[in-house]
């Protein structure tokens, strides 16, 4: 509920930003009922995440009493300094992938994991019908004090190289680019790839330059990222279904009244299948453009079942107590059990 650390850091930050940091929720500079939220991800404007995701909550809400200002592009820090942010309650509202909130609470890294899920459909089912997943977000708000609303689909992460990558033995020789977090890393091994951490921003230089092979994203990261100007081939091997979750801090939920708090979590699950349209709308936008205008070609016949098998035989074998209990879980899982 509070920004105090933002204020204190207010010369080195934008003016409006921390204008408005320090104006604060709740109506602290004296809005009665009416509550003023922060609501920050790494996404541009542009982005669906926004466009169709934080900017029609911001805009459902808006009539019960609650203002969101949305700060995209990482204007609030990267993702681990604005969870820490959210736990301190100097952000209400953000948008992080499980891999990234596995820094701080490692089982929810479960949900990143190579092949846990089939698709969008079977991790929307298990987050809203599992007992595991419930217990999963319990076990995430008492430790992190932040609670998480709901989970949006971001795209399925999928390798780029400059050959097609078809089964699990294509990988060799092949020196890929992994975000360097251990459930990425760990999904490398589980792959049988050779994973190479490079930082995002310098991803298209060291594809250029050769010093990676390839990488893994969801298409419309390497459309928005030009990695298409630089890579030959875009092989659908699907190996993670991405997911970003919405998580707010515990005590800005319990300083809104409960009208509030059904208005906005009833908002952030109504904006989730939009939110998911929007994606794979641009997604199949981007492979139709690459296809006409002689982008990267589009590898189908990716024998999904060969990675599919080799990356849940590793992590079954690998994974240990809450992380494999929730990974088991989900692989079990079937709508309506």
């Amino acid at each position: 509920m509070r920004i105090r650390q933002l204020c204190a850091l207010a010369t080195a930050l934008p003016l409006t930003v921390a204008l408005a940091a320090c104006a604060g929720p709740q109506g602290e500079s004296g809005g009665g009922d009416e509550a003023k939220l922060s609501f920050a991800n790494s996404y541009p404007d542009n982005h669906p995440h926004n466009t169709c995701g934080a900017e029609l909550v911001r805009d459902a809400v808006a009539e019960d009493g609650i203002e969101i200002e949305i700060f995209p592009s990482s204007q609030l820090g990267g993702d681990v300094d604005r969870f820490t942010s959210v736990m301190s309650g100097d952000i209400d509202i953000d948008l992080q992938g499980a891999s990234g909130l596995a820094g701080t609470f490692e089982p929810i890294g479960v949900m990143d994991m190579a092949y846990a899920f089939e698709d969008a459909d079977h991790l929307f089912a298990w987050f809203d019908e599992s007992e595991e997943a419930q217990a999963l977000r319990d076990e995430f708000e008492q430790e992190t004090g932040a609670k998480i609303l709901d989970v949006w689909y971001y795209g399925d992460r999928t390798f780029s190289a400059n050959k097609p990558i078809r089964t699990p033995e294509d990988l060799a020789g092949q020196r890929l680019r992994f975000p360097d977090s251990a459930v990425h890393l760990q999904n490398a091994k589980a792959l049988g790839a050779e994973a190479v951490a490079v930082a995002f921003e310098e991803i298209y230089l060291a594809l250029q330059q050769g010093t990676v092979d390839g990488q893994e994203n969801p298409i419309a990261v390497v459309s928005a990222n030009s990695y298409d100007e630089v890579q030959d081939y875009v092989s659908l091997n699907r190996h993670s279904v991405g997911s970003q979750l919405v998580v707010v801090n515990s005590d800005t939920w319990e300083g809104l009244s409960a009208d509030q708090q059904d208005a906005l979590e009833t908002a952030v699950r109504e904006t989730r299948e939009e939110d998911r349209a929007c994606i794979e709308e641009e997604t199949e936008s981007i492979v139709e453009e690459w296809a006409s205008n002689g982008g990267p070609e589009v590898v189908e016949d990716v024998d999904v079942e060969a990675f599919r098998s080799r990356a849940r035989d590793y992590l079954l074998n690998n994974l240990e107590g809450r992380q494999l209990e929730l990974y088991q879980d989900i692989v079990e899982f079937q709508p309506g059990s």
